[in-house]
């Protein structure tokens, strides 16, 4: 049965009537299959998607968060066996859409940068409240990102994107630099709730209100990860300044919230960072450069720009990264940002 046959044979028997369906909406860098069902004014979002862990993470994890008060969809039918659920429709507006439809004298307005408080605000209390409760046994793949889950995500980084846009390294030099970051970061407190992927496109804007979406790899972590998604998402090109204001009135709010020594939090900020971008740069090497879908080698050239920034700070800071300390000095990631930006690839 294909996915509309699916759609419609679920919603009529929930809803006594065969909905219209729409063709697939877009999807960012899953493999979900998102549709719209109903007719004008009495619409849901269906998902259909084959990992039944991802699933059962997915609709474990939006119970949790309705009944803790936070803005996700509401679940509103989950079938197992067909991997289908249904969603309330939150429309088609992400954070990103909001900030591209405005003129660029308006884009990082006093307004939008209350509107990123707001949602670093949400993030905290996805953290520090929403773990509370939280049936740990769902999270998939992993239960907390720990040491083995960070050299994933950096040899995610080595592979699906160095390689892929031949850029030179010493092997066994880069796996040192690899440990002594994981080893590093796994120091930092990890016991809130990380979102794993809060940027731009999974916020939705709903009336000027943020929206929730996507959490299903979230997971125990440090906090500092989920803030670097979001003021280091390449696809928003960010100024330095505001990243600055806002990281500021994040790591506040979270000390405030959670009596974390400000101080102490700040040591751990740059690493998560590093490693965020790294995890990002995996990802759009395999959807851009290898998969070679549309927008993804577009964020290529902003993402390590800002690597190679942070790799700067970090050896500021006493951080040992030798090999990747090398490929900066050597203009590697600024070489290959310019060939990718001309190029596309």
């Amino acid at each position: 049965m294909n996915d509309t046959r699916i759609i419609i044979s679920h919603f009529s028997g929930l809803w006594g009537y065969t909905p219209a369906v729409t063709d697939r909406l877009p999807a960012s860098g899953s493999d979900r299959r998102y549709y719209r069902a109903g007719r004008d004014g009495d619409r849901v979002i269906g998902v259909i998607n084959p990992d039944r862990d991802e699933n059962r993470a997915f609709t474990g994890f939006t119970r949790h968060f309705i009944n803790s008060g936070l803005p996700v969809p509401e679940l509103l039918y989950y079938d197992e066996d067909d991997n289908i659920c249904f969603l309330t429709d939150l429309g088609d507006i992400t954070l990103l859409d909001h900030l591209n439809s405005l003129p660029e004298s308006e884009r990082w307005s006093q307004q939008i940068d209350e509107l990123f408080k707001r949602i670093l605000d949400y993030l905290i209390v996805f953290q520090v409240e929403g773990i509370k409760g939280l049936d740990l046994s769902l999270c998939h793949p992993h239960r907390q990102f720990d040491n083995q889950s960070m050299l994933w995500d950096m040899n995610y980084f080595k592979y699906m994107f160095l390689k892929l846009a031949r850029i030179p390294f010493n092997e066994k030099r880069l796996e040192m630099d690899f440990h002594e970051l994981a080893a590093f970061l796994c120091q930092a407190r990890s016991d809130y709730f990380l979102y794993r992927d809060f940027q731009s496109a999974n916020i939705m804007i709903v009336n000027g209100n943020p929206f929730f979406i996507d959490y299903q790899g979230g997971r125990l972590g440090a906090p500092h990860y989920d803030a670097a998604s979001l003021v280091f998402d390449a696809k928003l090109k960010m100024p330095e300044e505001t990243r600055r204001i806002l990281t500021d009135h994040y790591v506040a709010g979270f000390c405030s919230a959670t009596g974390y020594e400000r101080s102490q939090f700040l040591i751990h900020m740059t690493g998560f960072s590093v490693i965020r971008l790294m995890q990002a740069l995996g990802a759009f090497g395999y959807r851009g450069l290898y998969e070679g879908k549309p927008g993804f080698a577009d964020s290529i050239y902003p993402a390590l720009n800002d690597l190679e920034m942070l790799l700067l700070r970090a050896r500021d800071e006493g951080l040992k990264l030798p090999e990747m300390y090398n490929m900066v000095a050597a203009g590697l990631f600024r070489e290959t940002a310019a060939r990718i930006e001309k190029s596309g690839t």
